[in-house]
């Protein structure tokens, strides 16, 4: 049994019925965009700042889970914790579907009962935040998650729309830092699309800082692509591109090998055309002893 079945189970029967009254309310839509990663606390807070916008209701989840209502933290209870995350990362979503991710060792009945009572004590401590029509439930469309506006930004850098300042906090967070101490199953898709998300991102501004000649930053970013991934020959080639771009032809062959024996070593594979042609002018000839 999960963390979220044992805070209701005790409850979850008694309080099913008052808890449909309390979420059966109208439906507004929600933003949805996913993620993932930790960050030190002065970069949470930069990004809490950055999120609550205009609104006094904030979900963070990058962290750890924080509910915050006019910049006053709220508590609330675990199970509730979950439902209101899960919402926050996906979106509407179906009753039946939410209480199966949520607690899936225990029967459909009960997993409902549970989301009943889960929705109930979430609108007891934010009046109104999570609503209810028909067969869905969502967040109220004006509330404001971390995570969001990181993910909202990183999909306006890979399509050209913008680009990261170099002191951005969603630079800053790392794989596993989305809701860091939970062990909940669903999460892993959320946070390898995070996961995902930043590797791209950090691709595309190594590029763009090392074409304003920018080289040292640019490799610090090609670099903490690579510690995040090792296996990621996109990560190599911006490193080995850098290198090249600054003139450093021998720190290019050497990253070029290190490469080559990554590959070599945990997949069984060598590097791809587009790696190796990185370095064909470069490579000094072999001399043929005749």
């Amino acid at each position: 049994m999960n963390s979220a079945d044992a805070a209701d189970s005790a409850d979850s029967a008694d309080s099913a019925d008052s808890a449909d009254s309390a979420d059966d309310v109208g439906l507004r839509p929600v933003a949805r965009l996913l993620p993932n990663g930790a960050m030190d606390g002065n970069v949470a807070a930069e990004v809490r700042q950055e999120a609550a916008g205009g609104s006094g209701l904030l979900v963070t989840l990058l962290g750890g889970f924080r509910l915050t209502i006019e910049e006053q933290e709220v508590a609330v209870p675990a199970s509730t914790q979950r439902i209101i995350a899960l919402l926050a990362l996906r979106g509407r979503s179906g009753r039946s579907r939410l209480a199966g991710s949520l607690w899936p060792e225990t029967t459909e009945l009960r997993a409902l009962a549970s989301l009943r009572t889960a929705i109930w004590r979430a609108n007891q401590v934010a009046p109104g935040l999570v609503e209810s029509a028909h067969d869905s439930l969502s967040l109220v469309d004006d509330v404001e998650v971390d995570v969001t506006r990181l993910v909202r930004t990183a999909h306006d850098v890979m399509e050209g729309r913008a680009t990261f300042a170099l002191d951005s906090p969603g630079l800053r967070y790392v794989e596993g830092d989305l809701l860091p101490d939970w062990t909940d199953e669903w999460l892993v898709v959320d946070r390898e699309r995070l996961r995902q998300l930043r590797l791209h991102v950090l691709d595309i501004l190594a590029g763009q800082l090392a074409d304003r000649g920018l080289f040292g930053l640019a490799m610090d970013v090609a670099l903490a692509a690579l510690q995040a991934d090792t296996l990621r020959e996109s990560a190599h080639r911006a490193v080995i591109r850098i290198h090249l771009a600054e003139g450093n032809h021998h720190e290019a062959m050497h990253a070029y090998r290190e490469c080559c024996a990554v590959l070599s070593r945990e997949l069984g594979l060598q590097p791809s055309a587009e790696t190796s042609r990185l370095v064909e002018a470069t490579e000094p000839p072999r001399v043929v002893s005749g």
